[in-house]
């Protein structure tokens, strides 16, 4: 599983980058998390506001920081 965190690299997205690690962690899964700073990449996933997150792919969510809970349900 690969998990994109879009974003400027600020506080909104380490806080995006702690509850994923929690979620994986307390769901016992791994993968690699990777962080996207390049505004054109950013672009081509149509993330509308940052920080946002992609889950193999796919995005899931932008513009917020998602709790635990919710990134657990993206992630099952």
């Amino acid at each position: 599983m690969i998990i994109k965190i879009l974003g400027s690299g600020c506080s909104k997205c380490s806080k995006l980058e702690t509850h994923v690690k929690t979620a994986l962690n307390e769901l016992g899964k791994t993968a690699d998390i990777q962080k996207i700073t390049d505004f054109a990449e950013i672009a081509q996933y149509n993330a509308m506001k940052t920080p946002a997150l992609v889950i193999d792919e796919k995005l899931v969510s932008f513009g917020k920081v998602n709790e635990v809970a919710e990134i657990k349900t993206f992630l099952e």
